[in-house]
């Protein structure tokens, strides 16, 4: 384990580690949200709003172990998808996936990650998904779903809250794009991390592979991530939907909802769960935080289809509390990131292992032996 890592004993050790490791470009990149931030700073109140209420001598011996969407996890955990990670951590997709399934958990692959869907699924192995983002050019957005299902991916993530880009004012601050470019104000930044600028200059700045079609043939693979953001396709609807449903041959989720009439749609379009999420505040500033909207997904849907969560998990605390308001899991991204940064695949396992002490402990001390005891009698609104 790197030394660094040695002192982190939470999420947020990590993160402030991975801060003064970091460019602060590439670091705000990574944990700002949409305009004033509100969004991404509800997602932790709201489970700092919940109290947990636990139960004594009941002599347990905590199994965190769940089935998500059919096969076994050691934790009510995912890694979620997440873009760039070669700007941060070179080879950070491959790092995060190696971990997931050293720790036995699933990953999910983005499809503006800075490694490709194939060599994800040669190298890392383990119970992989792929995010898919659905693009203008229809065609490449099935190409996509093509290639993850050739490459044994499991799981499909259709992501549905990107129709437009959000408004990232610490990306436009920092003169912050992809493809990732040089300019007068970032150059001071980058040379304060030369560690982080001489790896840039020697191996290059990482490529998105899955998108290289979009530039088309002839173009640097680079030029894909130029067009990315202007390619999301804002007239993709449940049509669409039930067109990728019926192309995908395996487990398929919905990403990026807050409404339980949606939640309805998506079991009601053939899919297998949903991910109760906001982007983790980077796209629509000031809507509802997802542990919020949570309970009345469950409600509406949880006999039908299996709910995730994303968005502001810090803490073994947090996984317990959206499990027993009726998630199956949560997704885990920035801070499965920043380990990676810090110290490639050991520091993503850190990340893991704080996160499977804490809920252990948790557990114990509430009285809770396994996942199907966490329910609702567990938690208190203060």
């Amino acid at each position: 384990m790197s030394h660094l890592l040695s002192r982190a004993f939470s999420l947020d050790d990590v993160a402030r580690i991975a801060q003064r490791k970091l460019p602060r470009s590439i670091y705000d990149f990574y944990s700002g949200g949409a305009e004033n931030e509100i969004t991404m700073d509800a997602n932790r109140r709201a489970f700092e709003e919940l109290a947990l209420v636990p139960r004594i001598l009941r002599g347990v011996q905590p199994n965190t172990q769940q089935v998500i969407l059919g096969t076994a996890s050691s934790l009510p955990l995912v890694i979620a998808p997440m873009g760039a990670v070669g700007y941060g951590c070179r080879d950070g997709d491959v790092a995060l996936a190696k971990a997931a399934a050293s720790a036995g958990i699933p990953y999910v692959l983005s499809t503006t990650a800075t490694t490709s869907i194939e060599r994800v699924a040669e190298e890392a192995g383990g119970n992989l998904w792929f995010q898919l983002y659905t693009l203008r050019r229809r065609e490449v957005t099935m190409r996509l779903l093509e290639r993850a299902k050739a490459a044994g991916y499991g799981v499909l993530v259709v992501t549905a809250d990107v129709p437009v880009g959000g408004k990232r004012e610490r990306d436009l601050r920092n003169d912050f794009s992809m493809p990732f470019r040089f300019t007068a104000r970032n150059m001071a930044v980058f040379a304060s991390r030369p560690s982080w600028a001489l790896g840039m200059l020697i191996r290059g700045i990482p490529t998105m592979p899955n998108l290289t079609e979009m530039a088309g043939h002839d173009s640097l693979p680079v030029d894909a991530a130029a067009s990315v953001g202007r390619e999301f396709d804002p007239t993709f609807d449940w049509e669409g939907l039930k067109e990728i449903r019926k192309r995908w041959p395996g487990k398929l989720l919905l990403k990026g909802l807050l409404h339980p009439d949606d939640a309805v749609a998506a079991a009601d379009a053939g899919c297998d769960g949903v991910i109760v999420s906001n982007h983790g505040g980077r796209q629509l500033d000031g809507a509802v935080a997802t542990m919020r909207a949570l309970p009345g997904i469950c409600d509406m849907v949880a006999h039908r289809i299996e709910v995730l969560l994303d968005g502001g998990v810090r803490r073994g605390g947090d996984v317990a509390k959206a499990v027993a308001l009726g998630a199956t899991a949560v997704l885990v991204g920035r801070p499965a990131l920043y380990g990676a940064c810090i110290a490639g695949e050991a520091g993503v396992e850190h990340v893991l292992k704080i996160l499977n002490d804490e809920l252990v402990r948790v557990m114990t001390l509430c009285g809770l032996s396994d996942m199907a005891s966490l329910n609702r009698e567990l938690i208190s609104r203060t």
